[in-house]
């Protein structure tokens, strides 16, 4: 890992990132898994030629850790080496078993931390981690993450909501990290507990975000920043198999920077085709990683199923050099109406401009594609009335944005769950 890597120019960063994927090649032909690829066709000695490489997906792995249990195959060191076993949330599939040595940990909680400083957080601050310690990823690795930037961390994690209430009060807590829909947990929890209390009354003026898209719509920032007074940044974008954290936004861009080049090699391929994407401003794609500096488990072009928009490769005004992008959404996510793709990030977008709405909604998907119409249910905002005229203005609006027609199904606020861990928009009960 290279000091300050998320600020090396271009030249550096690619003889820094040849010199070691120099060495992590060696290191990944010596992985069972690899050897079988690698005799079929040699990894390249340059990086200018990994694209001729074949990809791998979550169900390589999956097959490789049943196959060889706990780790897989993959693992790449001898398990004594193993220092830390983290389990992803399992929201895609099977969940999987992560094994990190004491370099591993290192690297991951310092490029976390190059995020969260990103983001703002600095030894001024005190910010409380709620997210679940519960061998996620999400907990405990980010916490640490959020220790490297000097701030004091409280471990809060999920549940007891009336218990965080009072920390956030008595402690006074600068900073909460969490994801976009746990405030509303906490505002549902102030409205019936602590009726005299508002969400800005906290005194919360940082909040690190990640682990569910729609950050990157205005109006959903608009809405966090207004009822709690606090600065909402995008500060946790990560795919755990590779890293907990590898992109954030900083205080003068919005959007996500790229910031693990020194030790993560990004590649971009057409989802349905696997045609690399050269990463260059207003191109789509989805994301593929491989591993310049890992012990345990390297990998090499992983597929990550985020499908990822580029606005940016020029270095950022803060002087970050990676490439800044946006999430568009999960391959797994995506729903397709009659041949249009369609993200749940893209009818957020649509449904946080409705002013009669809470912003919270649900697709909700009873039988396999093909799909005619998109079923949408939309939340309304509290005070407000179901009436066939905001159904018609929400289908309207789907269409305009997404030439998509919907089938619009209004719910009373209050009625979608509020929840603590990662929101699942879309719901596919016939599976």
């Amino acid at each position: 890992m290279q000091k300050n890597g998320e600020y090396l120019a271009p030249d550096a960063l690619w003889q820094h990132q040849q010199a070691r994927w120099e060495i992590q090649r060696l290191h990944v032909g010596a992985s069972p898994f690899y050897q079988t690829r690698l005799s079929k066709q040699p990894l390249p000695v340059s990086l200018a030629y990994l694209a001729d490489f074949p990809l791998c997906d979550k169900a390589h792995l999956r097959l490789s850790q049943a196959a060889h249990p706990p780790f897989g195959d993959y693992l790449g060191t001898p398990r004594s080496k193993v220092n830390r076993l983290h389990r992803t949330s399992g929201t895609t599939g099977q969940a999987m078993n992560l094994a990190l040595s004491a370099h591993d940990c290192d690297i991951t909680e310092e490029i976390a931390g190059r995020c969260q400083r990103s983001a703002g957080l600095g030894p001024d601050h005190t910010v409380v981690h709620c997210l679940n310690y519960q061998m996620w990823m999400g907990g405990l690795t980010d916490h640490l993450g959020l220790e490297r930037t000097g701030a004091m961390v409280i471990p809060f994690g999920v549940g007891n909501t009336e218990l965080l209430i009072r920390t956030i009060l008595e402690v006074g807590v600068t900073a909460i990290s969490c994801t976009p829909s746990y405030p509303a947990v906490i505002a549902k929890v102030l409205a019936e507990k602590f009726p005299d209390i508002e969400p800005h009354d906290l005194g919360l003026q940082l909040g690190l975000f990640g682990g569910e898209s729609g950050l990157d719509d205005p109006a959903l920032r608009a809405r966090i920043r207004d009822q709690w007074g606090l600065e909402p940044r995008n500060a946790n974008y990560g795919v755990s198999d590779m890293f907990c954290n590898f992109a954030a936004q900083c205080a003068h861009d919005t959007r996500l920077h790229f910031m693990a080049a020194d030790v993560l090699f990004p590649e971009l391929i057409d989802p349905e085709t696997a045609a690399p994407i050269k990463i260059e401003p207003g191109v789509r794609g989805e994301l593929v990683l491989t591993h310049l500096e890992r012990e345990c488990q390297p990998l090499v072009r992983f597929r990550t199923g985020d499908i990822i928009a580029i606005d940016e490769t020029e270095p950022c005004s803060c002087g970050r050099s990676g490439f800044r992008f946006r999430v568009v959404g999960r391959n797994d996510d995506m729903v397709v109406v009659r041949g249009l793709n369609l993200f749940p990030t893209m009818v957020a977008a649509v449904l946080a401009g409705i002013p009669e709405l809470s912003g919270d909604y649900r697709i909700y998907l009873d039988a396999p594609p093909p799909y005619d119409a998109l079923p949408v249910s939309a939340e309304l905002a509290a005070g407000i009335t179901a009436s066939d005229a905001i159904s018609a203005k929400i289908t309207a609006a789907l269409k305009k944005s997404l030439g998509a027609t919907a089938r619009v199904t209004l719910l009373p606020k209050g009625s979608l769950p509020v929840t603590m861990g990662k929101t699942a928009r879309v719901i596919r009960s016939y599976e």
